[in-house]
């Protein structure tokens, strides 16, 4: 058995998913609060592989085979806060993220804070999704109530009212968020969910993206090199294969 040529299809499928994480931050690299997608390399041990005899009539030889894999993950490094002087604009310098409603009523996450007020006084993101408070209620901006206050505690207030408290949820776990379309996430049970005690909000403020696109860029070109090198030894191990099949008849 030619393990190399299982090893080298493996390595082929782990730089796939690394080009897909690079791809998606690329394409996010712009998004207000979007959180890179970072990929892992590790050697998975796949046993005792039989490699045949060592032509001396001695017995079968056997020896160990690892395999490249990759995990995926978030990263939690912040990106850069940019002023837009918009009390609406919101950025958390801790960890944490807003929560948001989705339209099929689960709770997402995201550090984009580009938040509006729709004609109902509903606080929404940039998708027109409600902003939510601690206590997992949509907020409600009143129209003729005065500006809008933000604490760094995530504390919402027009004039002396104190409307709601900014629903801000921090994960232990990365591996456990589920990336979603526009910067969006969805946290499993295993992220290991957590209220964020002192999030550092700041208001007139927008978080970019933690994603540098140069950096990507030269992880894209990295990528289509490690490809092509992979796919230049499966197809000489193939030649030399049927090259000794042809010789053998």
């Amino acid at each position: 058995m030619n393990i190399g040529l299982y090893q080298n299809a493996a390595s082929l499928t782990a730089l796939e998913r690394l080009q897909d994480a690079v791809s998606q931050n690329i394409g996010a690299s712009q998004v207000p609060g979007y959180r890179g997608r970072t990929v892992n390399f590790s050697a998975q041990d796949n046993g005792q592989y039989n490699i045949g005899s060592d032509g001396a009539g001695g017995a079968d030889t056997e020896q160990p085979a690892s395999f490249p894999t990759a995990t995926s993950s978030i990263s939690f490094k912040a990106g850069q806060t940019q002023p837009t002087g918009q009390p609406l604009d919101l950025a958390i310098q801790g960890t944490g993220f807003f929560q948001v409603q989705m339209p099929d009523g689960t709770t997402g996450y995201t550090r984009n804070g580009s938040f509006s007020v729709r004609n109902d006084g509903t606080l929404v993101n940039s998708s027109s999704y409600p902003v939510l408070s601690a206590n997992g209620t949509p907020i409600v901006i009143s129209q003729d109530a005065g500006p809008v206050a933000v604490t760094q505690d995530g504390v919402v207030s027009q004039g002396d009212t104190q409307i709601a408290h900014l629903g801000i949820t921090s994960f232990s776990n990365s591996s456990g968020l589920v990336p979603l379309s526009g910067g969006l996430l969805m946290a499993t049970a295993a992220a290991g969910a957590s209220p964020s005690v002192h999030p550092g909000v700041l208001q007139g403020y927008i978080e970019s993206s933690n994603v540098s696109p140069l950096f990507e860029m030269v992880n894209l070109v990295q990528v289509s090199r490690a490809y092509e090198a992979n796919q230049h030894v499966i197809t000489n191990a193939d030649q030399q294969t049927q090259k000794t099949i042809d010789a053998l008849g």
